[in-house]
Parts: structure tokens; sequence; C-alpha cells
């Protein structure tokens, strides 16, 4: 299976061959027509965990306390600007709390590909009211169970309501005509339309045997349930695993 960085869909190849695309991607504009939004402009704010490409801040932060906000979502660099950062950030100077800084995503190295996102707050002052706002705002944006607010010399503050689901789908051992006449957004279309109000696709990842769909939504089980017969019943998903994720 191989997704195409100018490509706005996903295509299904016999033989899988991410190679360079998805190192690329913190740097690069991958979306899914109608599904993630292009966030163009988040590139601006981009920086990896791993500390390759570091937000500059020629003029230095307003405030002298900092928040990191680590978020158990297996969402790409763009969309969470789209799900997280930029709603936070809005609440945050709207409220005259502090800024989102920046942002970024640890890279498992796996079939994930991302372990999890963090963003980077400059806050006015580090105390309960600020706290409280930043995890209202990521809980309502659909922060998922295992996430946490971490701050220097504190205990780790817990947060999160959102459960999530992976379907891996099988790119290595399934007949080649099954790759070459099934295309992936129409199965995350049937998903997603199954799944209804209890939940929605909010990110991919693809590694050398699998491609993992990433659902995150009210209850694991109600998402497994709703989507057990597009599942079942799809060809690109046999041999698929279904598994919690948050």
């Amino acid at each position: 299976m191989h997704v195409s960085l100018h490509a706005t869909r996903v295509a299904i190849s016999a033989k899988p061959d991410h190679r360079f695309a998805d190192f690329c991607y913190d740097f690069c504009v991958v979306h899914f027509s109608g599904m993630a939004p292009s966030h163009e402009a988040k590139a601006k704010k981009e920086r990896t965990v791993f500390g390759l490409f570091k937000k500059s801040e020629p003029e230095g932060p307003k405030y002298e306390q900092w928040i990191i906000a680590e978020l158990n979502a297996r969402v790409r660099p763009l969309d969470r600007g789209e799900y997280f950062e930029d709603p936070l950030d809005e609440a945050l100077q709207a409220a005259g709390l502090g800024e989102v800084t920046g942002g970024g995503s640890m890279m498992s190295g796996d079939r994930d590909g991302i372990s999890f996102v963090d963003l980077e707050i400059n806050v006015l002052e580090d105390n309960a009211e600020t706290r409280a706002k930043i995890i209202e705002v990521l809980e309502s944006r659909g922060a998922p169970v295992g996430s946490k607010l971490k701050i220097e010399g504190q205990d780790d503050m817990p947060f999160g309501k959102a459960e999530g689901m992976g379907i891996y789908l099988n790119g290595t051992d399934l007949p080649d005509e099954v790759y070459a006449e099934s295309d992936v957004n129409d199965l995350i279309e049937a998903l997603s339309e199954g799944l209804d109000v209890s939940g929605e696709f909010r990110g991919y990842w693809e590694s050398d045997l699998e491609t993992g769909l990433f659902f995150y939504g009210r209850s694991y089980d109600d998402m497994v349930a709703a989507t057990a017969g597009v599942v079942e019943s799809t060809p690109l998903c046999q041999l698929a695993k279904v598994e919690r994720i948050a």
C-alpha cells in the first residue's frame, strides 16, 4: 500500500512502498480529500519532538511559565493543528491565559508511526484555572484517554475522555487483485458512515506490513460494534486486526 505525497487520495497497490514518504510528512502536506483538511498555514509552527526541526522563537516567549500537553493521539502533524493546537491557542489567548507556541509528534518507529503528539503552551500563570481551561478545551476537541499535562517539577496530570480504535489492514498477504481493485478511501467512508455519531476517523499510518486507520469516539466497544459489518464484508479487511489504541 502506498501513500502519494502529492495526491489527495490514498492509493492501494500490491507492493507497499512508503519509504521516504512517511518520514517526510512532518514538513510536507498530505491530506484526504474531504476528510482531513489541508492546513498548509500550520507548517510555520511545526517542530518534531525528536528535535530535527524546532520552531524558531526570535522574539522569545511572552510569559515565563510552560506547560506541555501530551496527547495520546495518533494524528498527523497538520491535523494536530486542526483538532487541538489552533482551538486551544484561540481559547487561551481569548481568556488572557497564554498561548500555544508550537507542537510536536513523537515518532514510534512501529506500525502506529506516531506514539503521541504534544503542544507547547506558554502561560501567564501556572494555576488551577489555566490547567482546567487547557483540559476543558482539549477534551472538548476529543483528547483521548491517556493524555497528560506535564509541568516541570510536578507530577503529570492525566486527562482525556475519548477512546481509540485502530484497524490494521494487511498490506502484503492478500491477493493482488484485492489491492488492485480496492480504494482505502471508500473503506474509510464506509467505516465513518457506520460509526455515525459514535466516533470519527482521525488519521492513518503506513508501515512495511500494515496500514493503520485510527478512529476516536466515546466508546471503543461501541465503535467496534458499529463497524463490524463493514470489516467483515470488505475484501481489503481480510486478515485485518482491530485493536484498542486509547
